[in-house]
């Protein structure tokens, strides 16, 4: 049932033991970072609590008790008083996640064509929801309803939701899969059982390589460590076009830019990040804060601390004696306080340039 579960046998077998012990709440939440295997685990643990009744359904994720909830957004051909709900999206939704369980909100948003919308859950999904569950079980067990990143809901849904748990349907077992539970209603927080979901350890990902990609050992340990605890990260870091490779251009730009103290340029290079849409703005950010505590680490000369590819290492190599004890914790706050504007909708050209004109003064202090 965990069969592409990568790693996290200490979850597989805690779930199973809720299950065997009749220990199961109502409502779990699985937190963890992002290519953790959260998903993962949610389906593996739905495939188990249902299995024994339409299991050939199970296998391609069509089980009438199986319901998944997600965050979408509203297309162009919507009406006007239409709340986007997860049926909207169903057809995109199967055949992503058939695809396979390790998924991004980058890849959903791209799935529905919305690559530079923020997608949200909202008070007509908690209806729809509600209508589903009410409904006997079709096949006589239990209800799954997986809500995946509910930390996505408007308040009106959350609060709707909340109702929901206080008072769950007959046989329904909510698995919620969440990135930020502090973003989530600490009410709800209060409701759930909460599992935190770890890194995947490395040695996990590193067999993994070998079975399903078939790498070498070498390969495998050097993109296992590079993974950091994420097996989509270990699957991006096997192509080579990935968003990184932009990320890294736009890192390398603006450090060059702004230790030649040229205004102008560093204008552009902020117009061409507000340009993006700001799913992928926060993606950059966070690339960012890890290129940054890496070439911090890069100076230290411990190889088994510093987690970065064959071009951010050759980069490093000249570049990270700028990044030191004076500036790495100003520069953290700089970008921590950029991520936070720009999830609050703040204009993303003055965000980006007041960042770039902030990082001259950062980058020569000693």
């Amino acid at each position: 049932m965990f069969e592409q579960v990568i790693g996290q046998h200490d979850i597989q077998e805690r779930l199973l033991q809720l299950k065997s012990e009749e220990r199961l709440p109502h409502a779990l939440m699985l937190c963890g970072p992002q290519g953790s295997g959260k998903m993962a685990l949610a389906i593996g643990f739905a495939k188990v609590l249902l299995a024994g009744r339409g299991d050939a359904m199970l296998e391609k994720l069509e089980h009438p008790d199986l319901h998944f909830t997600y965050p979408t957004i509203k297309l162009p051909s919507m009406g006007a008083d239409h709340k986007p709900v997860s049926d909207d999206f169903a057809a995109q939704w199967h055949e992503m996640v058939m695809g396979g369980y390790y998924f991004t909100m980058t890849d959903w948003l791209e799935q529905m064509g919305g690559e530079n919308q923020q997608a949200i859950i909202t008070a007509g999904e908690s209806d729809a929801l509600l209508r589903k569950l009410s409904l006997k079980s079709s096949q006589g067990g239990y209800k799954v309803s997986i809500i995946w990143l509910p930390e996505r809901m408007n308040i009106d849904c959350a609060n709707k939701i909340l109702k929901l748990l206080e008072e769950p349907p007959s046989q329904t077992i909510f698995i919620m899969v969440c990135e930020e539970p502090e973003k989530l209603l600490e009410t709800i927080r209060s409701r759930v059982q909460r599992i935190d979901v770890k890194r995947i350890d490395t040695d996990s990902i590193c067999q993994a390589l070998k079975e399903k990609r078939g790498l070498s050992d070498d390969m495998a340990q050097r993109i296992g460590r590079m993974a950091n605890g994420s097996w989509r990260q270990a699957i991006e870091l096997l192509t080579t076009d990935t968003e990184n490779e932009l990320f890294l251009d736009l890192f390398q730009a603006l450090m060059r830019l702004a230790y030649q103290r040229k205004i102008k340029d560093l204008k552009q290079w902020s117009e061409q990040l507000a340009s993006m849409g700001r799913e992928r703005q926060k993606r950059f950010l966070a690339y960012f804060l890890h290129l940054i505590r890496e070439n911090f680490m890069y100076n230290f000369q411990q190889g088994d601390l510093c987690y970065m590819s064959q071009r951010e290492e050759e980069f490093a190599r000249n570049f990270a004696r700028f990044i030191n004890e004076a500036n790495i914790l100003p520069i953290t706050e700089l970008i921590d306080r950029a991520i936070r504007d720009i999830g609050q909708n703040a204009n993303a050209k003055i965000v980006f340039f007041d960042m770039a004109l902030q990082m001259i003064v950062l980058l020569i202090q000693k």
